[in-house]
């Protein structure tokens, strides 16, 4: 049924290369499938260099980034390239292919000024909030001040400008409300749920154990906030404190801390016990995952990680993997048994919880099936693409677009 026919969507996603951000990639197909023409703004990135590529029926922009900033100054630069090409290439597209609604995906919170600039033009901005910026630049630089301050001023104007927000869950439909002065009408929950057809159950590859017993699978962002550098002392703590020496850790994904860990896990005498494989495709990742007796989520507990919803844990769900993480609200609503939750931030705890289930082949069974019930009745990605297709016929009914 084609609910958005005539609708000309474009996507505006800076962090994250598409299709390699899987939520986007995911809410443009499904957007497409429900008759909307969408065309994707994203930055260039290894494996992504194509200035402009037409993918499943989805046109995709890109454009090139410095380096992904780890300091206040370099944030300043790199959003402010960003947001140069962002309303370029947006009126290219106005221009030569239309669009009616501007879907900005944040961080940062500043694809509202390329929404403002085409509103007088009749345009419409539907946010889609990714992440909480204030609590995140809390969690990276342990301070507030000046930079904070801004953040939390574009936070504001974003929610203002929006004719829409969409949350991932319930916390930060909560902060919409509350923070960002939105009606509870116009704000819409669609979690990241995992697509099935993607995230295939496959039989084992021993190979990733390294000849070991065990396998410990970790896929996300290698950044400050993620904790991966805690999960290699939990690691160290395995093999030096408990001497388990049977179990292989793969680490897969990359960013603004990748070298520092692999500096880490040289220093900790790890690398037998260590791998970490950077950006790889799907298919490596899938066997990976396949594998692992148990998948971990080491993200450390700060306001931030505690509302938030990672994709990592609907991922290792998917496939049927136990999972470790640190208890908090938003993982724990998740995931619920299909984990268990150590200590807030305790490395030890969190090493000896990993131990505990690989000598339990039973619960990590039970756990792994709960999980995977879980996300194929209640969170995978057909549960939530009719909440985003209902979303967007609200907006149109209220706003009355023109369909083409």
């Amino acid at each position: 049924m084609q609910q958005l026919k005539g609708i000309r969507i474009c996507i505006v996603v800076e962090n994250l290369p598409c299709p390699f951000d899987r939520r986007v990639w995911q809410e443009a197909g499904t957007l497409h499938a429900a008759g909307a023409q969408v065309c994707i703004i994203s930055p260039k990135a290894q494996g992504y260099t194509k200035s402009y590529e037409l993918l499943e029926g989805i046109h995709i922009y890109r454009h090139p980034l410095p380096a992904e900033a780890d300091s206040a100054v370099g944030y300043l630069v790199e959003y402010s390239a960003a947001l140069f090409w962002q309303i370029y290439l947006s009126f290219k597209i106005s221009v030569t292919r239309g669009l009616d609604i501007i879907h900005g995906c944040n961080p940062p919170d500043l694809i509202f000024l390329v929404a403002l600039l085409h509103k007088p033009f009749g345009k419409k901005y539907v946010f889609d909030h990714h992440d909480i910026n204030p609590e995140l630049f809390r969690a990276k630089f342990a301070k507030e001040g000046f930079f904070y301050k801004l953040i939390c001023l574009a936070e504001k104007l974003t929610f203002k400008t929006a004719d829409m927000s969409i949350a991932t869950n319930e916390s930060y439909k909560e902060i919409a409300i509350q923070r960002g002065g939105r009606s509870p009408a116009s704000v819409h929950v669609v979690r990241s749920g995992p697509r099935l057809d993607r995230l295939r159950i496959l039989p084992p590859d021993d190979t990733y154990k390294h000849g070991k017993k065990f396998l410990v699978g970790y896929v996300g962002v290698m950044g400050k906030q993620e904790g991966v550098d805690g999960l290699l002392r939990a690691i160290n703590y395995i093999v030096r404190q408990k001497i388990r020496t049977d179990i292989h850790f793969y680490l897969v994904g990359s960013g603004t801390e990748f070298a520092e860990l692999q500096t880490l896990m040289h220093k900790l005498e790890l690398d037998e016990y260590v791998t970490f494989t950077g950006r790889i495709p799907d298919e490596e990742l899938l066997s990976i995952l396949n594998t692992a007796d148990v998948c971990v989520n080491p993200d450390v507990v700060n306001e931030m990680n505690d509302k938030s919803t990672m994709n990592k844990i609907m991922e290792y769900m998917a496939l049927a993997k136990p999972i470790v993480q640190y208890d908090m609200k938003e993982g724990r609503f998740s995931a619920r048994e299909a984990s268990v939750y150590a200590l807030p931030n305790n490395e030890e705890d969190f090493a000896n919880k990993i131990l505990d289930l690989l000598d339990q082949p039973e619960l990590r069974k039970s756990m792994g099936e709960f999980g995977r019930q879980r996300v194929v009745t209640e969170l995978s990605w057909d549960h939530e693409s009719t909440k985003l297709v209902a979303a967007y016929q609200q907006l149109i009914e209220q706003k009355k677009l023109r369909r083409l």
